[in-house]
């Protein structure tokens, strides 16, 4: 498995992925309902079978003597209701009618109907935090984060599917490295104890290397281990069985790019989440303020309601030649003397505010070092994997000479040790640095969302949208 399969098969198979798609989801949908509540909505709405048999006290209006009467009806009404928020002022829009009946039982048996055939009904709240404009503002910005934060995490998945793949690359490196040295250490112990016969080797440095091959056979088995461990933890996030066996592919050949850390940090700013959450954050603590100004002032509620209405003892009477009416009505608060909590509010909401507005500064003083810092240490790493590699194989010639002049008694074990551990050391390095600029890569391209490859930008999946707007 290459490593651009195995980031194919995270992003499509892990469990990261389905919760960053069901994140997103969650985002989407709460975006479909800001929407909703911009529009018209309908609603049917009654009272059916309200049947009542009780008596109830009530207090005569004349002499104001108490008395129980018997109630003996039933209530049937049913209504429909169109609402419609006005975003511009904040007030509510509403027309219904309806439609009741009044079932009266007993010696006094009658049916009674009241209807009202139209009904338009607007609230204005005046000098009040107007909760629509602020969501106009806040609202789309969280629903393109939410986007954007979806390809975030989809390219956090690549990275630790980089990690993961370098990690058992290396692992089963390692145990192959193990297993050669193995092989190598018990023969030259074997030189070692030919050339300690012909006394050409003294017991001390045959002992090195019978010592050497006893810690070779423990390293083999702890490679084992960290091989199991690697394959287990990539075959996890890749959605496979443990027992599934994958072999790393290496593909030596590093694209070469040199990033501009001005180019990159416009991108970042300009594709990620980060600026759209700085602005978000200022919105909301605006919103704050000017919520709990609202609050510490005068309020007032306008009512207004204009409609029709009929009662008759039969249904066509109900609708016949109804009588118009008019409701108005304007309610106030004003605080007189509060102790100062009003004044409180505000200020706290104030100095909230005073707070994001110097953490969101501190915020872009770090990610402009953090993107600075991610470009020179990707610039400087593919010289850095050149460098790495070349010394792999120069070291790993010097070891094979130098086990050539131990065969012939020209080198001593010391020689043959330290050529040995620098074959070894050259080697993993190696394999860090080239999994180190893979990892960089990716992590630049999870700051900025944008391909730095194939030169465009990291866009969610507009196909992957749509299959969300069809459920």
């Amino acid at each position: 498995m290459t490593l651009q399969q195995a980031i194919s098969v995270a992003r499509a198979n892990s469990v990261q992925a389905l919760e960053a798609r069901q994140e997103f989801i969650s985002v989407y949908w709460a975006w479909r309902a800001y929407q909703a509540s911009r529009l018209p909505s309908l609603h049917l709405y009654g009272n059916l079978g309200n049947f009542n048999r009780s008596l109830t006290l009530l207090q005569s209006p004349d002499d104001g003597s108490m008395r129980y009467v018997g109630s003996f009806n039933m209530q049937n009404g049913m209504g429909l209701q169109a609402r419609q928020n006005i975003p511009f002022t904040g007030g509510t829009l509403t027309v219904y009618t309806d439609l009741n009946r009044i079932d009266q039982f007993g010696t006094d048996a009658r049916v009674t109907w009241y209807s009202q055939p139209v009904t338009i009904s607007y609230q204005q709240p005046l000098f009040a935090y107007n909760q629509f404009k602020w969501d106009k503002l806040i609202e789309p910005k969280a629903y393109e984060t939410g986007r954007k934060k979806y390809v975030e995490a989809m390219e956090r998945i690549s990275l630790q599917a980089v990690t993961a793949w370098f990690k058992l690359l290396k692992a089963r490196q390692t145990q192959s490295t193990a297993r050669t040295n193995y092989d190598y250490t018990v023969k030259m112990r074997d030189v070692a104890a030919e050339r300690l016969r012909l006394g050409t080797v003294n017991r001390d440095e045959y002992l090195q290397l019978d010592l050497r091959v006893l810690n070779d056979s423990i390293a083999l088995n702890e490679s084992s281990i960290r091989v199991r461990e690697a394959r287990m933890e990539l075959n996890s996030l890749l959605g496979f069985d443990e027992l599934a066996e994958i072999e790393p592919v290496v593909d030596e050949a590093l694209p070469s790019i040199v990033l501009d850390y001005e180019t990159v940090l416009e991108k970042c700013l300009a594709n990620s989440s980060f600026s759209l959450n700085n602005e978000i954050s200022l919105l909301e603590a605006r919103s704050a303020v000017e919520k709990a100004k609202a609050q510490r002032g005068v309020t007032m509620n306008l009512n207004a309601r204009f409609g029709l209405s009929k009662s008759g003892v039969a249904l066509p009477e109900a609708y016949r030649n109804p009588l118009d009416q008019e409701v108005f009505g304007l309610s106030f608060s004003i605080p007189v003397f509060d102790w100062g909590q009003g004044k409180g509010r505000v200020e706290k909401a104030k100095a909230a505010q005073q707070v994001v507005v110097a953490k969101v500064q501190q915020d872009e003083n770090d990610y402009r070092r953090k993107i600075f810092t991610a470009v020179a240490q990707f610039n400087h790493q593919r010289g850095q994997c050149e460098v790495s590699r070349r010394a792999a194989v120069v070291s790993a010639e010097r070891y094979t000479l130098v086990m050539d002049r131990f065969r012939r008694g020209s080198a001593t074990v010391l020689e043959l040790n330290t050529a040995r551990n620098e074959s070894d050391a050259a080697l993993n390095q190696h394999l860090t640095d080239l999994g180190n600029f893979w990892i960089y890569y990716y992590t630049l391209r999870q700051y900025a969302l944008f391909d730095f490859i194939a030169g465009e930008d990291i866009a969610l999946d507009e196909n992957e949208l749509s299959s969300y707007e069809n459920k």
